[in-house]
C-alpha cells in the first residue's frame, strides 16, 4: 500500500461539494450537485451547533495523522467554481471555517468543459486572481489534475504530468504551496497514488463513500458527498453514524 495510513482515534467524515449556487431547471444534468446558498448556510451552522469545526485539507492533516484530536469534519470544494468563492466563502469566513478547494488547473478562468458533451451548464471557475482571493482568506487549494481527466484512460507518462504538473501550476497561480489531491471523477488505477506521493502531495481524496478510519491510505482518502436533496437530518446522519460508512464502495 503506497503512502501512509491515517491514525485518527474516531472517524473523521471529509465532505464533498462541487458548486454553492441556485440549482439549475429540473431535468438538468447534475442538478444534485448544486447545493443552494441557503443551504449551505444552515448547514455549516449546524456543523458549528453540534460542536464540530469544518477544516480545510491542511488544516485536518494533524488529526488524520493522530496528532491532534477534536470533533472536526474535513470541508472540500470540487473543481474550482467562482460560486464557492462568492457563495460559500463568507459562510466559511462567518463560522472560522476553512476549506480546499481543488482546482484544474489548465482551465482557470474558463468553465466546465468537461462536463459540456453531457449537457452541464457551463458555469465560470475561478481564474488566478480568484484563487489567490480565496488563498488569501485564509482558504487552502488543491490539485484536480490539469485538464479534468480520467486517469485511468491515460498513459503512465500522461498520469503523471496531469498529476505533476497541476501542483506545479497551481502553485504559481496561487502563490501558495498545493500539497493535496483530489482524483478527477474518483477514479485511478493502482499506481496513481504512488504517483501523487512522488508529486509531493500528502493526501489524495476519492469519491469512495465514507467517513476516515483508522488505518485508512492517505491517499485513497473516502468522502461524503452532500448534495442539493440532502436534509438536514440526513446531514447529521452523514456526520456522525455510520449512514456513510456503509455505503462504501
Amino acid at each position: 500500500m503506497p503512502g501512509r495510513v491515517t491514525l485518527n482515534g474516531r472517524p473523521i467524515p471529509i465532505l464533498v461539494y462541487h458548486q454553492i449556487d441556485e440549482a439549475p431547471p429540473k431535468g438538468a444534468p447534475f442538478r444534485g450537485l448544486v447545493v443552494s446558498p441557503s443551504g449551505f448556510a444552515r448547514q455549516m451552522a449546524m456543523l458549528r451547533l453540534l460542536g464540530f469545526r469544518g477544516l480545510s485539507m491542511r488544516d485536518l492533516m494533524p488529526y488524520l495523522l493522530g496528532q491532534r484530536t477534536g470533533k472536526v469534519v474535513g470541508l472540500t470544494f470540487d473543481d474550482g467554481y467562482l460560486n464557492n468563492l462568492t457563495h460559500a466563502l463568507p459562510v466559511l469566513q462567518r463560522h472560522g471555517f476553512t476549506a480546499t478547494c481543488y482546482a484544474v488547473s489548465q482551465r482557470l478562468g474558463q468553465t466546465n468543459v468537461w462536463d459540456q458533451a453531457l449537457g452541464v451548464a457551463q458555469t465560470p471557475l475561478m481564474d488566478a486572481k480568484q484563487l489567490r482571493l480565496w488563498v488569501q482568506a485564509g482558504q487552502d487549494l488543491g490539485a484536480h489534475t490539469r485538464h479534468h481527466v480520467r486517469l485511468p484512460e491515460l498513459s503512465d507518462v500522461q498520469s503523471r504530468q496531469e498529476i505533476e504538473q497541476s501542483r506545479v501550476e497551481l502553485e504559481s497561480a496561487g502563490s501558495v504551496p498545493v500539497t493535496h489531491f483530489c482524483y478527477p471523477y474518483g477514479e485511478f488505477r493502482a499506481e496513481h497514488p504512488a504517483m501523487t506521493e512522488n508529486a509531493g502531495f500528502a493526501t489524495a481524496t476519492t469519491t469512495r463513500r465514507g467517513r476516515v478510519a483508522r488505518g485508512t491510505d492517505i491517499l485513497r482518502l473516502p468522502r461524503v458527498p452532500v448534495l442539493r436533496t440532502t436534509s438536514l437530518v440526513t446531514f447529521w446522519l452523514k456526520l456522525a453514524t455510520t449512514y456513510e460508512d456503509r455505503r462504501a464502495a
